[in-house]
């Protein structure tokens, strides 16, 4: 559980290796919904997302002090 909390490092160590198999699971019509912090790299994990083949679409945001939240709807291409 600290992991998924702390993110690591870059803050996408549970991130990257969901981005990188989720492909396998998803519907071919299916969407995967995610939450991503401005302090994880939404700018990453969007590219990420985007080699990996996935369309991303904002779904909703909100702003605190310290960090933007977004629901982040991803598409296959």
């Amino acid at each position: 559980m600290e992991v998924a909390l702390s993110g690591g490092e870059t803050g996408r160590a549970v991130v990257d290796p969901f981005l990188d198999t989720v492909g396998r699971v998803v519907a071919p019509d299916g969407v995967v919904l995610l939450l991503v912090s401005t302090l994880t790299g939404y700018d990453e994990v969007v590219a990420r997302a985007n080699d990996r083949g996935f369309a991303a679409e904002t779904v909703v945001e909100e702003s605190y002090p310290f960090e933007t939240l977004s629901v982040l709807a991803l598409a296959r291409d």
